[in-house]
């Protein structure tokens, strides 16, 4: 069997969580691949209306493996209040929910760090959403960041604080003030790594190829869009990830041959979120007539999305970069 990948072809926002809950019932298992809490997926089901931002989209099928690879960057504070979130649900969360072991942790200190990065950059900030991502994929290729498999290590509170140290160090430069917020947030941050001691932390590479090789059918959902890249996308202006479908090779340790079918997921407009070029961007009464219509405000920051007409050339070059097979 083929892994087939769906990801969106734009700056995100275009729908990918509505079309993954529609293909979902054809697959057995589902399998994040890149981004953290930037991400929200909006399902919409029974007159209910949920968002996931770490969690694949396929949790709500009791009989779908659910598995958060190794390219993203967890925040556990949110992993815990998503999973309480679907405990109304009744969800068999501790049998369809694996994490990946190599998946990397965003500590506090990353929210602080993102908060003060941004910050100093005055008019020239790039419109992160704050939520520690970039400082957390820093870590990672600084080789200095934690893993969730180091959550259930007898010395992870040590390896916690050197990191933190030299975060201290860090917001000391930027002269951020984290006095009085670092030590509530602490204390929430280690409740929620405890809490999620009890699920399921494995080696989601192994998990994806044995799937892959048993003939199951597997789909590997991306966050963000193609333009926001952290190769290909409007850089600097962009997330920390590869948000192609390269990006779920290296998500989930999968040889490229294994790569099926490629879901290009797109509006029939354009919108983005914070700051970056928009060729196409309409900032008159057409532009905020699309925002209310499609009710463009962010599913994660509640954010007004610029809204624009399509951008053909861009959804082109989406197409080139990612291989897509299906539109």
């Amino acid at each position: 069997m083929k892994v087939d990948v769906l990801l969106g072809l734009q700056w995100g926002d275009e729908g990918k969580g509505k079309i993954v809950d529609v293909l979902a019932p054809q697959y057995q298992v589902v399998a994040r691949f890149q981004g953290g809490p930037n991400a929200g997926h909006t399902l919409e089901f029974d007159g209910f209306k949920h968002v996931l931002h770490q969690i694949p989209s396929g949790i709500f099928r009791p009989e779908i493996k659910n598995i958060i690879g190794n390219g993203l960057v967890l925040d556990p504070i949110v992993l815990k209040k998503e999973i309480d979130g679907l405990a109304k649900y009744n969800l068999p969360l501790k049998q369809n929910l694996f994490i990946s072991k190599k998946a990397s942790v965003i500590v506090p200190t990353h929210r602080l760090l993102d908060a003060a990065y941004e910050q100093s950059k005055g008019d020239s900030k790039i419109g992160s959403t704050l939520r520690g991502i970039g400082p957390a994929y820093q870590d990672k290729v600084a080789r200095q960041g934690l893993r969730m498999g180091d959550l259930v290590s007898p010395d992870f509170k040590e390896k916690y604080s050197r990191l933190v140290n030299q975060h201290k160090v860090i917001l000391d430069f930027y002269n951020y003030d984290y006095s009085n917020s670092l030590a509530e947030a602490e204390a929430t941050f280690f409740e929620a790594t405890e809490f999620l001691k009890q699920y399921n932390f494995v080696d989601s590479e192994y998990l994806v190829n044995e799937a892959v090789e048993a003939g199951q059918t597997v789909l590997a959902e991306g966050a963000q869009g193609s333009l926001l890249d952290i190769d290909f996308g409007s850089y600097p202006f962009v997330t920390s990830s590869n948000t192609t479908t390269a990006g779920a090779c290296t998500g989930l340790g999968l040889s490229p041959r294994r790569i099926g079918e490629v879901f290009g997921i797109f509006k029939a407009y354009c919108t983005r979120v914070g700051s970056g070029p928009f060729p196409t961007e309409l900032l008159d009464e057409v532009g905020e007539r699309m925002r209310q219509e499609g009710r463009e405000f962010g599913s994660t920051t509640g954010r007004p999305r610029r809204c624009g007409w399509l951008d053909l050339p861009a959804l082109k070059y989406a197409i080139m970069i990612n291989g897509v097979t299906q539109l």
